[in-house]
C-alpha cells in the first residue's frame, strides 16, 4: 500500500469480508488501541463483526475494482438549520445527476462500529429504495450503512454520487474516519467531504457555551470537522446591516475552521458543483490542500481562548524524519502527551530522502501521511500543518514539531 497509513477499526466490509486495517508503526499500540476500539461500545467480547451469508465471486470484484469509486458526502447541522432544506432540494432539483441520499436513522448511543454492522436479513435494517423523478433514489437506514452502500453499488445503473444524512450523530468524526480509510470500502466508494449547515439566523447563539450543561457546543464540533460549511438562512439577517453581520459571521467560523470552504445561501439552494467531488480525503489531489495552506500560513490566534476551537498553522523549513513524525503524531493524537484535542490536522512535509510533497491529512486518532507529487524546482520546500482543535499551544507544537527535523536527536546530546 502507498504511503503511510495508520487507522484503528474492525468493521463490516461491504462484500461481506472483515476488513482489519493493522498498518500501524508500533505493532504493540496498535493491538492495544484495535482492543479499546472494538470495547468502546458493546458490554461484550469483540469482534464487532457478524457472518454473513452470500459471498461476492471473484469476477463481481474485478468489473467493480476497475470503476472509479463513487463519492460520499456527510452532511451534518445543527437542529432547525436546513439539513432537511437541503436534502430535498437535491432530490427535486433538475441538476442531471444521479444521486443516492441515505438518511441515517441510527443514534449517538448505538456507536458507529456497531452501526457499520450487517446483521443480515432478519434485521429488516434497509427500508425500500424510492426512485424520484429527477433520477435520484432515496432510503432510510436504521442501523446498518454497510447494508446501504452494498446495495448502491450493486445497482445496475451508475451512481454520481452518495449523500449521507447523519441525523442522530451531532459528532461526524467517527463515520467519517470509518468511509475515509477502510480497504474494502474504498474500492467502491469513497469519502469526498464532510458538509456542515449551519443557521446564520442562530449561530451565534448556537455557539454560546450553556451554563446549566458541562458539554461543549454541538454546533462548534460541526463546524471544526467540515470541509464545506453552507451558511444558509442568509435571507433571515436585517437588511440593513446583513454585510456586516455576515462578514463577522464568516470570521467567527474561520477562528474555529479556516480551512473550510463557506458558501451563503437561501433555502439551501447552492450550485451542487461546489459542494460535491470536493475531493477532500483525496491524497493525490493536493494542490486545493497547498491553496488552503499558503493562506493560513500567518494565521493568527491571538485573543482566542486555549479551551475555543480554533485553527493554528505550524511551519519549518527543514527536513524532517518521517519516522520521528509518526510517533510525533502518536504522542499527540494518541496518548494526548502535550494536553491537546486535535479534531483535524492537514499539512504538506517535506521529508527527508525524497524529492516528494507529502500531503497529511487526520481526523481524530486516525491519520493518513501519502506522497503527492514531485517538489517543484522553483517552489520553496517546507513543512506547513493546520490544526484544528481545543487547547492547542503553538509553541509546544512548533517545538515538538522541530523535534522531527533530521539530526535533532544528534544537536540535542551535544
Amino acid at each position: 500500500m502507498v504511503g503511510d497509513l495508520c487507522c484503528l477499526q474492525i468493521i463490516q466490509s461491504p462484500f461481506g469480508h472483515i476488513s482489519t486495517s493493522t498498518i500501524f508503526p508500533q505493532k504493540n499500540k496498535m493491538e492495544n488501541r484495535l482492543k479499546e476500539l472494538s470495547m468502546e461500545d458493546s458490554d461484550e467480547e469483540p469482534p464487532l463483526a457478524v457472518k454473513i451469508n452470500g459471498a461476492v465471486n471473484s469476477n463481481q470484484l474485478t468489473e467493480t475494482s476497475e470503476i472509479p469509486p463513487v463519492g460520499v458526502t456527510v452532511i451534518t447541522g445543527y437542529l432547525g438549520s436546513g439539513k432537511s432544506t437541503l436534502i430535498n432540494y437535491i432530490l427535486k432539483a433538475q441538476h442531471g445527476k444521479k444521486i443516492a441520499v441515505i438518511l441515517n436513522e441510527f443514534g449517538e448511543e448505538l456507536g458507529v462500529e456497531r452501526a457499520m454492522i450487517n446483521e443480515g436479513e432478519e434485521g429488516g435494517l434497509v427500508e425500500e429504495w424510492v426512485e424520484l423523478a429527477n433520477g435520484c433514489i432515496c432510503c432510510t437506514v436504521k442501523h446498518s450503512l454497510v447494508q446501504a452502500l452494498e446495495q448502491l453499488v450493486q445497482r445496475k445503473e451508475r451512481l454520481d454520487h452518495i449523500l449521507l444524512e447523519t441525523t442522530g450523530l451531532a459528532n461526524p468524526a467517527p463515520l467519517a474516519s470509518v468511509l475515509w480509510l477502510d480497504d474494502q470500502l474504498e474500492s467502491d466508494v469513497r469519502l469526498d467531504s464532510i458538509i456542515t449547515v449551519v443557521d446564520a439566523k442562530n449561530l451565534r447563539y448556537q455557539l454560546k457555551p450553556n451554563p446549566d450543561s458541562s458539554s461543549f457546543p454541538e454546533a462548534y464540533l460541526q463546524i471544526a470537522f467540515a470541509d464545506v460549511i453552507i451558511l444558509n438562512k442568509v435571507d433571515l439577517i436585517s437588511q440593513d446591516d446583513s454585510g456586516a453581520v455576515l462578514e463577522e459571521l464568516e470570521e467567527e467560523i474561520r477562528d474555529v475552521n479556516s480551512l473550510a470552504n463557506i458558501i451563503h445561501s437561501v433555502r439551501c439552494q447552492v450550485d451542487l458543483s461546489k459542494i460535491l467531488n470536493c475531493q477532500a480525503y483525496d491524497p493525490t489531489h493536493a494542490a486545493h490542500l497547498e491553496a488552503l495552506l499558503e493562506e493560513n500560513k500567518s494565521l493568527t490566534t491571538k485573543g482566542l481562548h486555549d479551551s475555543e476551537v480554533r485553527t493554528l498553522c505550524i511551519c519549518d523549513a527543514q527536513q524532517i524524519d518521517l519516522d520521528k513524525v509518526r510517533i510525533w503524531l502518536e504522542e499527540l493524537l494518541w496518548d494526548k502527551k502535550y494536553g491537546m484535542d486535535v479534531y483535524r490536522c492537514k499539512g504538506i512535509l517535506r521529508v527527508r530522502n525524497s524529492d516528494e510533497l507529502h500531503t497529511l491529512q487526520g481526523v481524530r486518532e486516525i491519520y493518513e501521511i501519502v506522497p503527492s507529487r514531485k517538489w517543484r524546482n522553483e517552489e520553496i520546500q517546507m513543512n506547513k500543518i493546520v490544526f484544528i482543535g481545543r487547547f492547542l499551544n503553538e509553541e509546544i507544537l512548533l517545538h515538538s514539531l522541530h523535534n522531527c527535523v533530521v539530526g535533532t536527536d544528534r544537536l540535542n546530546r551535544t
